[in-house]
């Protein structure tokens, strides 16, 4: 009895019972509905975009992959963008006008017809989206304090939630598969940025001052300036530490592409799996990452978990690469099973570094200029989308199983590089990061 008693306290409430209640109250709640909101939207636009473009404007695959390419490129501005801005001004009113910044944008693509009009249209949509998390991520890391990392599963959550609904409906509007169809899942998003802006209007402004250090260890954190490699003053850009992090974070990033790029792709052209799997994939990542995502959270709270986590990181990325590799072994059925495996254990080691990464970015940054130092480390996840699939498509895949055991290899070794340096400029020391890394 008293087992299970303690068992369920370490467990703590389930996931709707933090949803109702989540860390930072009543702005926290009303932000996670905003951000479930907005995701439903880019679920359809993500699932709709391109045959839009195809069907709609008549853009040839090379124009939309031109297009997309330099989407995305915009879009790695947006965090340090609004991280600057948020040095500034109130995150809440910034926001808004990023929702208000993509309904207007997504209203010119609907009158917007040809290649060289859609082109500034689509990157300010993207800069707009990438500043948009970004001051997600700086609301709750203000609002929710030390339990930034169990907020930041929740909302990983409910995006995920918002995101498959999304999908889901843009299903319907592509089954019909009209002209009218297709510009009604593009109202659909826009619409969904104003809700977003109306719901984040009802919140207040997080305060800048919320408690800071972690609750595991109480390893007085960078922030407050007790870590080795903190440099005040001289912002992101000067602290050749805090750029060290954000560097290799770019690989710590590249679960998101093997999932969305190399497994499909690996699956088709280098497997005898069933085509009929590469929908699963995507199912079993959206289902996991709704389930788990907060018990796995808290193995990545504060400085030694944190750590710890982005060395996990590594032994998950490399079990998946190793499973791609031998994929090509076997029958179909066999193969498939192997590539379902890869797609579970991506999806953990997104779940691991999806809390780890911003947790690190949060401690590693001087306090009275967080707001830059995170819209700096935002950047990583948007160079990741960028460079990620050509990496994969043109570098990995194309030296066939070794290049996946490469990999594997590569992003194993960083994780270590990275959990060490983490260690370093958070004051652990040798002795304590290993007790850190030995000890939940």
């Amino acid at each position: 009895m008293r087992r299970g008693e303690t068992r369920g306290k370490e467990r703590g409430p389930g996931l709707m019972a933090q949803l109702r209640d989540p860390p930072g109250g009543r702005d926290a709640r009303i932000m996670l509905l905003a951000l479930a909101v907005d995701r439903t939207g880019s679920g359809l636009w993500a699932a709709s975009s391109v045959l839009y473009l195809t069907f709609v404007t008549h853009l040839s695959a090379q124009q939309i992959g031109v297009l997309l390419g330099v989407a995305g490129v915009a879009g790695i501005a947006g965090s340090p963008l609004a991280g600057r801005l948020a040095g500034r001004f109130p995150v809440r009113s910034l926001l808004i006008g990023c929702h208000l910044l993509r309904l207007v944008t997504l209203v010119l693509v609907l009158v917007c017809t040809g290649f060289d009009a859609l082109l500034p249209v689509v990157a300010v949509t993207y800069l707009g989206d990438r500043a948009a998390k970004t001051l997600e991520m700086l609301f709750a890391t203000r609002a929710a304090g030390e339990r930034r990392a169990a907020y930041q599963a929740l909302s990983r959550s409910a995006a995920n939630a918002g995101y498959g609904v999304g999908a889901g409906i843009a299903a319907i509007g592509l089954a019909v598969g009209t002209t009218g169809a297709y510009r009604v899942l593009i109202l659909g998003n826009a619409l969904s940025f104003v809700v977003a802006a109306v719901l984040v209007w009802r919140t207040g402004e997080p305060s800048g001052s919320a408690v800071e250090v972690a609750r595991s260890g109480g390893v007085a954190p960078a922030a407050r300036g007790e870590g080795k490699g903190v440099v005040r003053g001289g912002g992101p850009w000067r602290d050749r530490g805090y750029l060290g992090f954000v560097l290799l974070d770019i690989p710590m990033n590249l679960d998101d592409s093997i999932l969305a790029v190399g497994l499909p792709l690996w699956l088709v052209n280098r497997t005898s799996a069933p085509h009929a799997l590469v929908p699963a994939f995507l199912v079993i990542n959206t289902v996991l990452v709704v389930v788990l995502q907060l018990s796995v959270s808290k193995r990545a709270e504060g400085p030694r978990r944190a750590a710890r986590a982005v060395l996990l990181y590594g032994v998950l990325m490399l079990a998946c690469c190793g499973f791609l590799a031998v994929a090509t072994r076997g029958g179909a059925w066999a193969a498939g099973a192997v590539l379902l495996a890869a797609a579970l254990l991506v999806t953990l080691a997104e779940l691991m570094r999806s809390v780890s990464s911003w947790e690190l970015a949060v401690l590693l940054a001087p306090q009275d200029a967080r707001a830059a130092y995170l819209g700096v480390a935002g950047m990583s996840q948007s160079i990741q989308k960028s460079a990620g699939p050509p990496l994969l498509t043109g570098v990995v895949m194309a030296a066939g199983p070794a290049g996946w055991l490469v990999l594997g290899a590569a992003v194993a070794g960083l994780a270590v590089v990275q959990s060490r340096a983490c260690a370093r400029r958070l004051g652990l020391g040798p002795a304590r990061a290993r007790a850190a890394l030995a000890t939940k």
